[in-house]
């Protein structure tokens, strides 16, 4: 069993700020040059990534736990079908 639940939405965002980091870090050690307005949509573009991944991820969960709670919800069964405990 797993320790944790998988986020997408996590990895996703932690990629996007760990690549920008790394191009950042290129253009500091004179590897490369890398614009500053460069930052501006890595960043955004991978935030939004990460919620629209989120999204999916927390409907997709939703859907399944709706869906197990539906397959043992017991609603419209007496509670003894033998007839002794009936109410008359």
């Amino acid at each position: 069993m797993p320790r944790h639940d998988f986020r997408p939405g996590r990895l996703i965002a932690g990629l996007a700020l760990i690549t920008t980091a790394i191009l950042f870090m290129g253009d500091a050690a004179g590897r490369w040059h890398t614009p500053p307005p460069l930052v501006i949509p890595l960043v955004c573009g991978g935030l939004g990534l990460a919620s629209l991944a989120g999204w999916i991820d927390y409907g997709v969960r939703k859907r399944r736990r709706l869906a197990r709670s539906a397959s043992t919800d017991s609603r419209g069964v007496p509670a003894s079908t033998s007839g002794s405990q009936a109410i008359k």
